[in-house]
């Protein structure tokens, strides 16, 4: 006789009753997550352990019927990990993103994560992902903000105003109790102001909608960028002012005097070595890959040798684990480099598939009373 297998299955709706949008709880369990790869107690996808995802990217010019072409972020990818400490799971975020789904009524990107016993395999739970997803991205720039920041940081520069950039919002003001000001420019004033109500009504600080990036850089103590790879922005060094801590979560071509001159951290420096690695790899060339890539700046200047070794440089879980101090001044220019991992994800739905079964929330689901085959 063969053993049971059930699963808890979690909606979008049992994921916000068992806490998913507490931004400042998830601050600190990414926080402790990343002690977890400071100390190098994970696993992500590929032989270096950390991989990205594995990215299922359609043809320009499909050959058979009913196979979809190329497209902006037209998409699928598979992002497994594990992750040990308390968490001690293994799991997977799958996703599909397509750019024209929000005229359908749908987000651009769809995902799940499921969550496996590490031992057997079985599943444990299979979540809803977006808004997980979601807060964990913007938890990142909080546990950022906690190692990085100015301790007296008052102003907040936002550039892009969209869903990812309220999350990332959450997340640094979960440390940042000094903010007064939120400086935001977007390219659609709209997704600005509606932003603004929101933060105002949330934290009551004064909000300005500006004109241009600059004008959103220039007084900012913490930027946050959230921007599409498909509209990068161009950030120049005389914009930033002295202290500043530069978050990139979306993409940015940044001038290279700010880079040289000021200090760089990654989330995970051994992700980005792995990213390094896959853009040599590149069917379109090296210039193409770093194009596309979100960090395409520093790769550059790694690969130019103007910047260290990816692998030399200082990480997120570096200060979590105590290696490396973090700001030591007032005065350093500080830009910090993500990439978007699976961990996170681990991390942040372990915990809220726990609360959820304390608070008996979602749907057991039924693999089977016992295999077919054994």
């Amino acid at each position: 006789m063969g053993k049971k297998t059930e699963f808890l299955f979690l909606s979008e709706e049992d994921m916000i009753k068992a806490g998913v949008l507490d931004a400042e709880k998830c601050v600190d369990c990414l926080d402790e997550m990343f002690r977890l790869l400071g100390q190098g107690d994970y696993i992500m996808g590929g032989a270096s352990h950390n991989e990205h995802g594995i990215r299922i990217a359609f043809p320009d010019e499909p050959q058979f019927e009913g196979m979809p072409a190329n497209g902006p972020d037209r998409r699928f990818m598979a992002m497994p990990a594990y992750l040990g400490g308390r968490f001690h799971i293994a799991g997977e975020k799958w996703y599909g993103s397509n750019i024209v789904n929000p005229s359908r009524g749908l987000p651009r990107s769809i995902l799940m994560v499921m969550l496996n016993d590490v031992d057997t395999g079985e599943p444990v739970a299979l979540c809803s992902g977006n808004l997980a997803s979601a807060i964990r991205t913007g938890a990142v720039p909080g546990v950022a903000v906690r190692y990085l920041a100015r301790k007296d940081a008052s102003t907040m520069g936002l550039v892009g105003a969209g869903p990812i950039q309220r999350a990332c919002v959450q997340g640094m003001m979960a440390d940042a109790k000094n903010v007064k000001t939120m400086y935001c420019f977007d390219i659609n004033p709209e997704a600005a102001a509606k932003l603004g109500e929101w933060a105002k009504e949330t934290y009551s600080v004064e909000f300005v909608a500006c004109g241009s990036m600059e004008e959103a850089l220039r007084p900012s103590d913490i930027v946050s960028f959230a921007t599409s790879r498909l509209r990068p922005v161009n950030v120049k060094e005389e914009w930033i002012k002295e202290g500043a801590t530069l978050i990139f979560t979306g993409a940015a071509k940044i001038e290279e005097k700010l880079l040289l001159e000021g200090k760089v951290y990654f989330d995970n420096e051994k992700l980005h070595a792995a990213s390094i690695d896959e853009c040599h790899n590149d069917p379109k060339g090296l210039e193409a890959a770093y194009d596309y890539n979100m960090t395409g700046s520093v790769y550059r200047l790694i690969e130019n040798g103007k910047l260290p070794p990816v692998l030399d440089m200082p990480s997120l879980g570096d200060c979590a684990c105590g290696r490396d101090p973090g700001r030591t001044n007032d005065k350093d220019r500080i830009c910090v480099m993500t990439g978007g991992m699976a961990v996170e994800d681990l991390a942040w739905c372990h915990d809220l598939v726990e609360r959820a079964k304390e608070l008996g929330l979602g749907t057991n689901l039924k693999l089977w009373d016992s295999p077919y085959w054994m």
